[in-house]
């Protein structure tokens, strides 16, 4: 029997206790009720000893014990009424303005009004601030899911074989402990997931749970955090418990960096820290339970630098997993995934929309794939087309059309700047493809893209590369210059894209001659696409000097270069700008010209490499 089965039983025991004493007390003292017409017969024979008068009552007691009893108790009343009833005979009983219910409504019901409003008004303040009630205090809000809640398989994950190779293991080691642990090898005690927000983390691990068919405890790293101080490590020991219960079992912590920050060198300056307390809770149970019982833990992060070392030493989580953005033969298999679920043309391409993604994660391209259908819908198609992906694309990338009045002389502007990015980049041997080229307006205020479509995906980028780049991104200018005279604002984008090219050409790289191959300056780490500030510089105001001279020199090349293309092609930038004001949207099947072609190398610049294809940029 639990502690508070036996707190109920000795409730009980001390409340009958209470009742048979005060039976007992009753009993003992003999009173009986008569009525006021009976006290005065015993008032009148000399038979009352002393009396208690209150406002409504005459309590008494006999000299001698009246057919029993020692005390009696009857109501007032008026003496003058009395006496005129009396002398008619009539027999004088005392009563009460009061009765059962008038008693239960002026007792009872207010008691239950404070209970009720402590139960709806309290509770529930209690457990919207996160508290869950006194007795909740302590528990874990894990969400429990078995098989047939996950609903998810490996069959539903595409794009990161790596990752699932190695949970397939985790996998094997629940489902047949025994062949995997012949050799004496035992189960990772913890598995930490790693990667930037969107790769499918968090679907990983449900698909984990999924084909291992265990019960799977989700619950978020943030929920451990109370008010309190000490509930947190309550609620990981609640949480470690109930997963020794159901073992085997997954338990999964989403956004651990929000549990496992790295504890302040520092401390508290004296006082409790809930978090840390929280975090050295979970260092323990990692510690205790045995992974030969069939716990696994699992965790994601996408910041896995903030994390206190003693989390990641071997012995807790002993393997980390990274799953990062999918190549373009993965972005083709999570498109696959993701579009069996509409109903598509057969003339849609799975590998020309992955060639036109780069850099999207598994959520960006279910977005995608929902995007598209939206359209499809909204034009009232039986089936999503090619066009409709290619619309979505554009969406994510560069915000939904926007009806914004352009001026005669602004829209022509436009024009020749984003068709001078794609002749030069149509120009330039081994660079992306163009696949289209708009001057509509978008909603990220650009008033004009170029969009290009990588034959490949590359890790690597040589320096000729980062002046072909450089040069399309200068493309949008140098047409304007050449086509209209002057230069404007709307390069401001273009310019700061090249500047910062030429910086790391220089000063992060060591591919100039000037300062020689030498890192000058640390690459910026950026967190959910906020930059951190730039490292204090450790070198002299005379290599700065260099620093900038070189920059400049490579961005005033990199312009030349693309003035000396559009000016050899001065009649395709004069016809593509009047087809693209003609017809808004123009791509290389409607004016050749955008087709890549082989022309003259350009100039060599200084410290340039042999050409070679650059990433895509979007002016």
């Amino acid at each position: 029997m639990d502690k508070r089965r036996q707190y109920t039983l000795w409730y009980w025991i001390a409340a009958m206790i209470v009742f048979a004493a005060i039976q007992f007390w009753l009993a003992y003292r003999a009173v009986v009720t008569i009525s006021y017409s009976e006290m005065l017969d015993y008032l009148g024979n000399g038979a009352i000893a002393e009396v208690s008068i209150s406002d409504s009552l005459i309590e008494g007691q006999f000299h001698e014990p009246q057919d029993g009893y020692d005390y009696f108790v009857t109501r007032r009343a008026d003496p003058q009424l009395v006496d005129l009833f009396t002398d008619a005979g009539v027999t004088v009983r005392g009563s009460s303005d009061e009765n059962w219910l008038t008693m239960l409504l002026s007792w009872i019901a207010p008691a239950l009004i404070l209970v009720g409003l402590w139960w709806f008004v309290f509770r529930g303040v209690a457990e919207r601030g996160g508290l869950g009630g006194l007795t909740a205090i302590g528990k874990s809000g894990a969400r429990v899911y078995v098989e047939k809640d996950t609903g998810v398989t490996f069959d539903d994950v595409a794009g990161i074989d790596e990752a699932r190779a190695e949970l397939m293991e985790i996998v094997s080691f629940l489902k047949d402990k025994e062949t995997y642990g012949r050799l004496g090898a035992r189960i990772p005690k913890g598995v930490l997931l790693v990667g930037p927000p969107g790769t499918g983390k968090t679907l990983m691990a449900r698909a984990v749970a999924g084909e291992a068919g265990v019960p799977f405890f989700s619950i978020s790293g943030s929920e451990f955090v109370e008010m309190f101080v000490g509930v947190g490590a309550a609620r990981v020991r609640d949480l470690f418990e109930q997963a020794r219960k159901a073992a085997p079992c997954i338990i999964f912590i989403d956004e651990l960096d929000a549990l496992g920050r790295a504890r302040s060198p520092f401390g508290n300056l004296g006082g409790g820290d809930e978090k840390e307390q929280t975090l050295n809770q979970l260092l323990s149970e990692l510690d205790g339970f045995d992974p030969r019982v069939g716990i696994v833990l699992l965790a994601a992060t996408n910041r896995p630098e903030i994390l206190d070392p003693a989390l990641l030493r071997a012995g807790r989580f002993d393997r980390q997993i990274a799953i990062d953005r999918p190549d373009i033969k993965g972005r083709a298999a999570i498109l696959a995934v993701h579009m069996r679920k509409i109903r598509t043309a057969p003339t849609v391409a799975v590998e020309e929309i992955a060639a036109l993604t780069p850099g999207f994660t598994g959520a960006d391209l279910a977005n995608l794939v929902n995007e598209a259908a939206i359209l499809a819908t909204r034009r009232h198609a039986d089936m999503v087309s090619m066009d409709d992906f290619t619309g979505a694309v554009e969406r994510i990338v560069a915000g939904a059309e926007r009806n914004r009045l352009l001026l005669p002389s602004e829209r022509r502007r436009v024009a020749y700047h984003e068709i001078g990015h794609a002749l030069v980049a149509a120009s330039i041997p081994g660079y992306d493809p163009v696949h289209k080229v708009s001057i509509i307006p978008r909603a990220i205020g650009a008033l004009g893209y170029t969009m290009q479509r990588p034959t490949e995906d590359r890790y690597v980028i040589t320096s000729g590369e980062l002046l072909d780049r450089m040069a399309v991104l200068m493309a949008g200018r140098a047409a304007e210059l050449i086509a209209l005279g002057d230069i404007s604002t709307g390069a401001a984008d273009d310019l700061a894209k090249a500047s910062d090219i030429a910086r790391q050409y220089v000063a992060r790289f060591g591919m100039h001659e000037a300062t020689g191959q030498a890192a000058l300056e640390q690459a910026r780490q950026t967190y959910l696409n906020v930059a951190e500030p730039r490292v204090q510089r450790d070198y002299s105001e005379a290599t700065a000097r260099e620093l900038d001279i070189a920059m400049r020199e490579l961005i005033a090349s990199a312009f030349e270069r693309a003035k000396t293309i559009l000016s050899g092609r001065r009649n395709d930038l004069e016809q593509g700008a009047g087809l693209l004001l003609e017809r808004e949207v123009i791509t290389p099947e409607d004016f050749e010209s955008l087709r890549p072609a082989q022309v003259p190398a350009r100039d060599e610049a200084p410290t340039a490499a042999a050409p070679a294809r650059a990433a895509g940029s979007r002016a």
